[in-house]
């Protein structure tokens, strides 16, 4: 079972609700129902305000802090229902259709100009670091002014990786291939097991992404990427076949394309494999990509609406959190 899958499969909001209510009941029972209910349904709060803890967190990091990069983007806009322009940032939407009848392929570009690389930004839903926080994509996005955002790596469905969030440092739990984003513009995959949170911001990361797999190095389509499992915690955390999918590229520093594939939707879109992801990728001219948390948590926001059709339902599912840029 995939982790798109594993989390497909959770409850709504208000079943959860029903449900966190008589977990007190449940753990006094014991056993795995109640394990499974703590481990993917309770919400676990460890910053119930995110937005302080990052202020309170900025003369500790160097450089731009995430006050400043929201000021980046105030200057007047001009934005198009498939553009947007500010200062020397730029976000052009395009949309794509292959492929016929049940091998169509639908997926979503937008093409992003940074006039700097912290005007990329994170957001948790609820404005809170924890476990098993929800809220849509566009709900993120319109608490946050976002004029772009997509879904991010959904860290709160694990209690792994490195997380860090506009120059701040939440989780230093290195496990698997990550994403950094640089202050400098460059982006890199990098092995989280080989470093720490606080050398990455340091080094100058102000962003970082805990899924993967890294699609393409180099250019060229990186190998064994229809085997990786992203996690190891529970069940069987493999992301293969044909799924929707969403994936960051880098063109070049402060260039980025961000990919949003939409799937399980015979004859508007099938997904793609992990393969035809990079393809995509390599295509639009990246030379590094990642591939980041998919199915129905596949979502493009621009300009106050929904760009794709996530699962053909034009419904969105909750998910952790968000990169975004301010408008």
């Amino acid at each position: 079972m995939t982790p798109q899958q594993t989390r497909e499969r959770k409850p709504g909001r208000a079943r959860r609700a029903i449900i966190a209510g008589a977990v007190a009941l449940t753990l006094s029972a014991g056993g795995a129902t109640a394990w499974a209910l703590d481990r993917f349904v309770v919400q676990h709060v460890e910053i119930a305000d995110v937005s302080a803890y990052e202020a309170s967190q900025a003369g500790n990091s160097t450089g731009t802090t995430a006050e400043t990069a929201t000021d980046s983007t105030s200057s007047t806009a001009v934005t198009t229902d498939t553009s947007y322009v500010s200062g020397s940032s730029n976000i052009s939407i395009s949309t794509v259709t292959t492929g016929s009848g049940d091998d169509t392929v639908t997926y979503y570009v937008a093409d992003v100009v940074l006039d700097d690389a912290t005007t990329l930004q994170s957001a948790f839903a609820n404005d809170s670091f924890g476990e098993n926080i929800t809220e849509t994509t566009s709900a993120i996005a319109e608490a946050n002014n976002a004029v772009f955002a997509i879904n991010g790596d959904y860290y709160g469905f694990r209690d792994t990786g490195i997380v860090i969030r506009n120059g701040v440092v939440f989780r230093d739990e290195g496990a698997r291939q990550g994403l950094a984003f640089y202050r400098d513009g460059t982006v890199k995959v990098y092995d989280e097991t080989t470093t720490t949170a606080g050398q990455l911001v340091a080094e100058g990361v102000w962003n970082t992404l805990s899924f993967g797999p890294s699609l393409l190095d180099n250019g060229e389509v990186a190998e064994g990427i229809e085997d990786v499992e992203v996690d190891t915690n529970f069940g069987n955390h493999s992301i293969q076949g044909e799924q929707p999918r969403t994936a960051v590229g880098i063109i070049d520093d402060n260039h980025l394309v961000f990919v949003v594939v939409d799937g399980r939707s015979p004859g508007y879109s099938a997904g793609v494999t992990m393969t035809g992801l990079a393809d995509i990728m390599q295509g639009l001219g990246a030379t590094t990509a990642y591939n980041i948390d998919g199915g129905g948590s596949s979502t493009m926001y621009f300009n106050g609406s929904l760009v794709n059709n996530p699962l053909g339902a034009s419904k969105e599912r909750g998910t952790s959190d968000i990169l975004y840029i301010g408008g």
